[in-house]
């Protein structure tokens, strides 16, 4: 059995915008295809601009980009772009169009995508991203929820298979983040994505996959997130509060309360621990 190819294959990567100016330092880490992966960390230590790599914005000083096994290169990065989606924390700096219809489509229009296949994705996608009603509205129009639903809506018509998420709930209200999070549940389950999130996010992180923590230019640890909210000295070097469910396990521990591990994989901590304590 041949071992899967990787959607991203970082080797040995560093990047500076000036000698003066080092970013990132020799990093090394793989990403397999339909996961995903939050990137974390502190403020300053490179997580945009190791997505800016990613995503084919900068080019990488050191070491090398493999992106579904081809070199991330000026040479190939017309071809790979066209696998590569990025979504970026301020809506509106992604805003072309002068209704919601005309930004979906903008994208697709500068691939020439065939008239009849751009107004059907651009539906489908609306439709999708519960957006279909906005349509015709302008931008300005729009809460900070629905604005980042568009342009979700406008990456997902050019159909990638990686999405690459820069802090695109940090400017958001806690409703619009809960929303956000449903979205991107919602894509991980249909499983043709492979998606990594730039995120600060304790709930966002939690719902991943796997957790990549950035550190003075390096990769601090690698784990499951909830091996990153069990490490109180990464949390605190990150900056992050553990959810609710992570909180609520450890008090319980305290108590000699073990919650099974299919309880706790399923996000169901609070729901389902009733009759555990009941029983204790």
């Amino acid at each position: 059995m041949t071992e899967e190819q990787p959607a991203y294959h970082v080797q040995h990567v560093s990047f500076a915008y000036s000698p003066e100016q080092p970013v990132l330092s020799d990093l090394s880490f793989s990403i397999l295809p339909g996961s995903w992966v939050s990137l974390v960390g502190p403020n300053g230590c490179g997580k945009s601009t190791l997505a800016k790599l990613l995503g084919g914005l900068l080019a990488v000083n050191e070491g090398m980009i493999e992106v579904k096994g081809i070199h991330l290169s000026s040479a190939t990065i017309g071809k790979l772009r066209s696998h590569i989606g990025m979504v970026f924390q301020n809506p509106d700096n992604q805003f072309i169009g002068s209704t919601v219809e005309e930004d979906i489509a903008f994208g697709l229009e500068s691939r020439c995508i065939p008239r009849e296949e751009m107004k059907e994705r651009v539906h489908s996608y609306a439709e999708k991203l519960e957006i279909g009603h906005l349509l015709s509205k302008h931008p300005a129009e729009l809460s900070g929820g629905q604005k980042q639903r568009v342009a979700i809506a406008a990456i997902l018509a050019l159909e990638p298979d990686i999405i690459i998420f820069d802090e695109a709930s940090s400017m958001l209200d806690e409703r619009s983040r809960g929303e956000l999070l449903d979205i991107l549940r919602g894509m991980k389950e249909e499983g043709r994505y492979t998606m990594i999130s730039i995120t600060h996010d304790a709930e966002e992180i939690m719902a991943s996959d796997r957790a990549i923590v950035l550190s003075d230019g390096g990769i601090a640890a690698d784990l499951t997130p909830w091996e990153l909210f069990q490490d109180d000295q990464l949390l605190q070097a990150c900056r992050l509060i553990a959810p609710y469910p992570v909180r609520l396990e450890k008090e319980l521990n305290k108590l000699g309360i073990t919650v099974p591990q299919e309880i706790r994989l399923s996000g169901e901590v609070e729901d389902r621990i009733w009759p555990l304590i009941l029983k204790k």
